[in-house]
């Protein structure tokens, strides 16, 4: 596939090189694409910087993996780059509460995956990589393949189908928790925010 990825952190820059591993060509998007010689060069041939606009162009996928307050004003200025493809949003909406837990600064009753689909109404929205500690990315999908469950939520099948083979492609497991209504889970609070498992543990801890 073609992959763009919005940000190269610490989402974006571990699912860049699993998938450039696997075969994809991914063009990673930044404010400054300059700067990241250091994270496209090893990769080769397959994998590029570029601006935020280039690479949602570019990908017939499309990553959101910017910190989330940037999130809404890039969206403004890509809705039209990103309609009729698949986006898969890894951000996270995350806030903490007076007591000191981690609760979605959008509410209990919104979840992220929503929030995103009405923002983008001419594309096929996904959630997934959300929920999984980010600095751990890379390590397990690539020192233990296809052991972690990593959970998934989308409302139409064929982001379903991509979502699911690119969290293949991380190494990981995909564990679908239906549609986007339904991924609270998934959010800052939710039953799997944080939680690391095999599927059968995700499955588990969400209830499925």
């Amino acid at each position: 596939m073609n992959i763009g990825i919005l940000g190269a952190g610490n989402i974006g820059g571990p699912l860049g090189r699993h998938w450039a591993a696997a075969g994809h060509r991914v063009t990673f998007g930044s404010r400054d694409p300059g700067r990241l010689g250091s994270l496209v060069e090893p990769l080769g041939e397959g994998a590029r910087a570029a601006s935020y606009a280039e690479a949602a162009g570019a990908g017939e996928v499309v990553v959101l993996a910017v910190p989330h307050p940037a999130l809404d004003g890039l969206l403004s200025r890509l809705a039209g780059r990103l309609a009729g493809k698949t986006v898969i949003d890894a951000t996270s909406p995350i806030g903490v509460s007076d007591d000191g837990l981690f609760v979605s600064v959008l509410g209990p009753d919104l979840t992220q995956g929503s929030r995103t689909a009405e923002r983008l109404p001419e594309s096929a929205v996904a959630r997934a990589f959300c929920h999984f500690p980010d600095e751990l990315l890379w390590s397990r999908g690539t020192r233990q393949p296809h052991f972690w469950g990593m959970g998934t939520a989308s409302d139409d099948p064929g982001a379903r189908q991509v979502t699911e083979t690119l969290v293949h492609d991380a190494g990981f497991v995909p564990v679908h928790l239906g549609g986007l209504k339904e991924s609270a889970a998934l959010d800052p609070g939710g039953a799997l925010f944080g939680y690391v498992s095999t599927a059968a543990g995700l499955r588990a801890a969400a209830g499925r």
